[in-house]
């Protein structure tokens, strides 16, 4: 795949937006087959580039599932294609609104206009479907994009960059690679919406910067998202189904479970299946091509240390290893698996987001106190429950607050484009993903259309005697 330029200085991010801006300009209300064309043509390339961007993303991690690449990444991104192209002409239709009867023969629309320019500054643990979904929301509302690529995936954003200059060859979207001074130079950048997805800590800086400019952002986090295993509830079915959504890119996952809330005594049981879902899927793990490397030193060292810090306080943990020495997995920069149990909650994997292959357990007492516990703590992005009592459930989704909520299962309700994606509190604020990211990126223009006889005549100074008859209608 021949290479596309990225912008690498912020003189070169200044000219892109400038860019950008006249083009949009030139052509502010791209029509719905425009844009259904530019869909097309991004579904088109990805299809035909898919296995060169699954090469990008695991040469960039140091080995990463081409498998996971192709579900995770590759797949949910062509749902939100084909899902925009079929509701696209519905979406872009004025909707018509009401007008007060004080007001007829007025009637009123609201129209979706695109707002200009969108900046989307992109995480390296999904940074393909993080950059390309949100420029699919973007581009189906119309705008022109600016995507910034983390430094941890150089080669993924040079294959995105290559990838779009064929797809949108009239410069709709546009690539930039740097590290933390051209990040802070592109959230500075007066964008019409920017969207940032990754740390809480970073999140903050992101908001602090766009707001010098009073660019609206979408900050889309993570945080601690909790799992609750009901009384009575299958423990070893659910642990399976933990250990699927934990594992699933080494668990670099902003989604993933991060802690475990399960009845007192059933502990052993859920390590025992827990343990015996992750051999079956992962018989080895230093040399298997479907478990993936942690992205880079600093957070295989982190994680560790966080592991390290727990046993010292008293913590007991269980590694599912397998066959592997601890020599061969720090070759290929990977952790195993390990749970984790009796951690005082001041330590590093009870109080941040892990980000890892590392699962916290904690025992309750009754489901109260569960739910206390949940609610205790900062806003997750995500919040899974297993459980088969729909009363309880019931209660479980009023009584507790979070970005997303998924009963039965993990993780999938990010790629149901059918369902708005965003964090509440401290795991972010905004949403995406279909009609709702065609929301986000698009300015909701009220307009009143007065008819030609109407009312407002008989309200102008001098006011007289009708004015004041009207008057005390309108104030009765």
């Amino acid at each position: 795949m021949p290479s596309a330029p990225l912008l690498t200085t912020p003189a070169e991010l200044n000219h892109a937006l400038s860019t950008a801006r006249a083009a949009w300009q030139a052509a502010p209300y791209p029509s719905c087959a425009e844009r259904r064309a530019r869909l097309a043509a991004l579904r088109a390339a990805l299809q035909g580039h898919a296995g060169a961007l699954a090469a990008a993303v695991s040469a960039d991690f140091g080995q990463r599932s081409a498998d996971e690449t192709r579900m995770a990444e590759l797949f949910p991104t062509l749902l939100a294609i084909d899902h925009a192209r079929r509701h696209l002409r519905r979406w872009m239709r004025p909707q018509r609104r009401g007008v007060s009867p004080w007001f007829w023969p007025a009637r009123a629309q609201v129209l979706p206009q695109p707002l200009g320019v969108v900046g989307v500054i992109v995480p390296w643990n999904y940074p393909l479907y993080l950059a390309l979904g949100p420029l699919v929301d973007a581009l189906t509302a119309g705008n022109r994009v600016l995507i910034k690529m983390s430094e941890y995936t150089p080669r993924t954003a040079a294959a995105v960059a290559t990838l779009l200059a064929e797809a949108l060859p009239g410069g709709e979207a546009q690539v930039a690679l740097g590290e933390v001074a051209l990040a802070q130079a592109f959230a500075s950048l007066p964008f019409d919406h920017l969207l940032f997805t990754g740390s809480t800590a970073v999140g903050r800086e992101v908001m602090r910067l766009a707001s010098a400019q009073l660019t609206p952002v979408t900050l889309e986090l993570g945080g601690k998202s909790p799992v609750l295993i009901a009384p009575g509830h299958d423990v070893a079915r659910a642990a399976a189904c933990i250990a699927q959504g934990k594992l699933l890119n080494a668990g670099q996952t902003c989604v993933a479970p991060d802690y475990v809330l399960l009845p007192r005594g059933a502990r052993a049981e859920f390590v025992r299946a827990f343990a015996q879902a992750v051999a079956a899927s992962y018989p080895t793990l230093a040399d298997n091509p479907d478990y993936t490397s942690i992205i880079h030193p600093r957070h295989w060292q982190r994680l560790h240390d966080g592991l390290a810090e727990a046993r010292a306080a008293g913590a007991q943990t269980h590694a599912c290893v397998g066959p592997d020495s601890e020599a061969a997995l720090a070759a290929a920069r990977k952790i195993a698996p390990h749970l984790l149990w009796d951690a005082p909650a001041d330590c590093q994997l009870l109080r941040e987001e892990i980000f890892g292959p590392i699962l916290p357990l904690v025992e309750y007492e009754d489901w109260p106190a569960a739910l206390a516990y949940v609610n205790a703590r900062p806003r997750p992005l995500a919040l899974y429950l297993f459980d088969h009592d729909r009363q309880r459930v019931q209660a479980v989704l009023r009584q507790t607050i979070a970005g997303g909520v998924v009963v039965n299962d993990t993780l999938l309700h990010v790629v149901q484009d059918g369902l708005p994606f965003g964090g509440v509190g401290a795991s972010g604020m905004g949403q995406y993903h279909g009609h709702d990211g065609f929301l986000t990126f698009s300015k909701l223009k009220p307009v009143l259309y007065q008819s030609r006889w109407n009312a407002m005549p008989w309200l102008r100074p001098p006011y007289g005697r009708l004015a004041r008859w009207l008057q005390a209608l309108m104030l009765r």
